[in-house]
This record gives structure tokens, sequence and C-alpha cells, in this order.
């Protein structure tokens, strides 16, 4: 964290529309891209989005100006996106007890290549098996490119723990991968 972003953040504490502004705009981005990958939907990820920074906002009494704030938008965004799947879950087990009277399968498995299947699978397992800090590091290194002190410094934790969740995310697809490798 630098020194400008834990300025930043005290004054948004003490409800600076500027400073949360340049926040906004210094974050908007990486933040989109981290929930989409996860959602896999744009326009969803951009409502997640503005309502972590909406959150922030109204928060913003409660703010640690010493912490890292992509940690705090990523581990809101998280929340909002594990509320969303559960609220999906929930629709999708009454939806399947509606009975279904015509309709074509638009998922026919010939017309999907094997790199969009192999994918797929790779995300729904990191969505579904990663525990969240493991799925929130892997998002930073392998989606979004990120170096080890880059996401340690975000996240405010130490290399060894970056490196260590890195190691137990792959760890984890690989063991759930046997049948692609």
């Amino acid at each position: 964290m630098t020194d400008t972003e834990q300025h930043l953040l005290g004054k948004v504490k003490g409800g600076d529309k500027s400073a949360f502004r340049k926040l906004f705009y210094n974050y908007h981005e990486s933040l989109f891209r981290f929930v989409a990958y996860r959602v896999k939907d744009e326009d969803l990820a951009d409502d997640i989005t503005q309502e972590t920074f909406l959150r922030v906002w109204k928060t913003r009494n409660s703010i640690q100006p010493k912490k890292s704030f992509f940690s705090l938008i990523a581990r809101i965004s998280s929340n909002l996106c594990y509320d969303h799947f559960r609220h999906l879950e929930v629709r999708q087990r009454h939806e399947s007890s509606i009975p279904d009277y015509g309709g074509s399968d638009t998922h026919d498995p010939e017309m999907i290549n094997q790199g969009q299947v192999f994918q797929e699978e790779i995300q729904r397992l990191v969505n579904e098996k990663l525990p969240d800090k493991c799925r929130n590091i892997f998002i930073l290194s392998r989606i979004e490119g990120k170096s080890n002190p880059e996401i340690a410094e975000l996240l405010d934790l130490s290399i060894r723990t970056v490196e260590n969740q890195i190691y137990r995310a792959l760890k984890i697809l690989k063991k759930n991968l046997t049948n692609y490798l």
C-alpha cells in the first residue's frame, strides 16, 4: 500500500468525494476483471463492481486507512458474488420443480470445442473448489497477471503466504482435472 492510498483512504473516511473518486478510478478496472472472471457475465460484473464501491462509500466510517484498499473491495465483491450464486441456486431449484413442456437444448456438446470445455471446467473449479482467500490470490496471479509481491501488497499478506496459496490452488486444480491431464 502506498502512502498516497493511505492518505486517500483517510480522506474518504472523512467523507471526501474527490478522494473516493480517485480510488474508484484507480481500482475500478482491476476489480471489474476480478469479478468478471468469477461470474462470467460482464453486465453482472459491472453491477457487482458498482455495488462494491457503493458499499465502501456507505460504510466509509469503518475504513481502516492502514489496511489495503484492494483487500477491502476484493472481500466485499467476493461476498456479493457468493450472495449472487446462492440466490441463483435457490432460483434454479424452484425453476427445476416447474415442468418443461418444450424448448430446445442450446448447449449442444458437439458444437463446443474442447478448449472452451476445459476453460469452463477450470473456471468452475476455481469458483467452487478453492477457498475464498486461495481463489482471490489465484485469480490475481493467473488471470490478472500480478506478481507475488504485488498480490502480497494488495492483500496485505506476506509473499510466502501468497506463494503457499498459489501452490494450494494449483494442487487442488490438478487433483480435480485428472480427466483432462
